[in-house]
């Protein structure tokens, strides 16, 4: 059985639109494997800035969720001939095949058709800071099973035609699941009416996956709007934009999770005669593991799309100081 240790990448070889397959046949025939994994596409839309950690995260996936990823690089005033290169990448044991192009926007609508394998699911990645302009990102997801955005700064609503994933939403799916157990019990689920308040902190400028977490509990609870929720800058050894604690409070009551290092969560449960504290694992997650789960679990359900909606609903309420431009894919 080959072993991911005994992979070396082969690549990249330039070549152009017609040729890539050729050229990803000739990088096979190096290798002694004889069965390839059509899993599905994904296109990763970027820009030179984050190349590098999209490539990165890109290789940290299970090869089951795309046997080819295309990374389009955008480069706005690109002005001469697109770039194509062609390799194979090891992952988790397998080889996957990577096409890179390096082009404006207008030479990259008509190179990423092609070079979609058929008859196999296609994600497609918006992992860029800039909103996307132009009819290149329309054009993809008429043909996208998934679409995969930092879907508040972007401005990306749920569609019915393909399923919306957000890496904020993915990577706070723990801080949601663990926030459930603490109602687990019949004492506490008794109480959750007396809830009133919500309190979220969160590391680095970005608040968006806070945002989403906190529509959620609001949808969960009837709450309207985001009025009664606060967003903290939190200091945890968490990634950026991860969740740092979370507070729900009321008249008697008081509920909170707190980071404690990069994957211990302490909660605390107040009230009445209650003083309930308990540990739970709430890990970080990855660039790659958030892709790996939203890939695996498409998002398409009525909670999403739910708390969305209030989410965005409340950064049209924000001051525009509080909007303020900020870097990170």
């Amino acid at each position: 059985m080959t072993t991911a240790t005994k992979l070396t990448p082969l690549g990249p070889l330039p070549t152009n639109v017609r040729g890539a397959q050729r050229t990803l046949d000739e990088l096979w025939a190096q290798t002694d494997i004889e069965t390839r994994a059509y899993t599905g596409n994904i296109i990763a839309l970027t820009e030179p800035h984050y190349q590098g950690r999209i490539e990165e995260a890109l290789t940290g996936l299970d090869g089951r969720y795309a046997g080819r990823q295309i990374i389009a690089v955008m480069q706005p005033k690109a002005a001469g001939r697109m770039s194509i290169d062609a390799e194979l990448v090891p992952q988790q044991g397998l080889y996957i095949e990577r096409l890179t192009l390096l082009a404006n926007p207008g030479q990259l609508r008509g190179a990423i058709l092609p070079l979609l394998r058929p008859a196999t699911v296609n994600h497609v990645w918006w992992a860029s800071d800039d909103p996307p302009g132009g009819p290149l990102l329309s054009e993809l997801t008429d043909i996208a099973d998934q679409v995969i955005a930092d879907s508040l700064r972007l401005d990306i609503p749920p569609a019915r035609h393909y399923a919306l994933a957000d890496l904020g939403w993915s990577r706070s799916a723990a801080w949601r699941e663990a926030l459930a157990q603490l109602f687990d019990s019949k004492d506490a689920a008794a109480v959750l009416g007396q809830v009133s308040k919500l309190k979220i902190w969160s590391g680095g400028k970005n608040d968006r996956a806070a945002r989403l977490y906190a529509a959620w509990v609001a949808t969960t609870l009837g709450w309207s709007d985001l009025s009664d929720v606060t967003f903290v800058k939190g200091d945890c050894q968490r990634q950026h934009g991860d969740l740092c604690g979370v507070e729900l409070s009321g008249p008697g009551v008081t509920f909170t999770l707190k980071a404690e290092g990069p994957e211990l969560v302490k909660t605390r449960a107040k009230f009445g005669r209650v003083n309930r504290v308990t540990e739970m694992m709430v890990p970080s997650m990855t660039l790659a593991e958030g892709l790996g789960r939203v890939m695996a679990r498409p998002e398409r359900g009525s909670v999403f799309e739910a708390a969305w909606t209030l989410a965005r609903a409340s950064l049209d309420e924000k001051a525009p100081l509080e909007r303020g431009p900020e870097r990170g894919v």
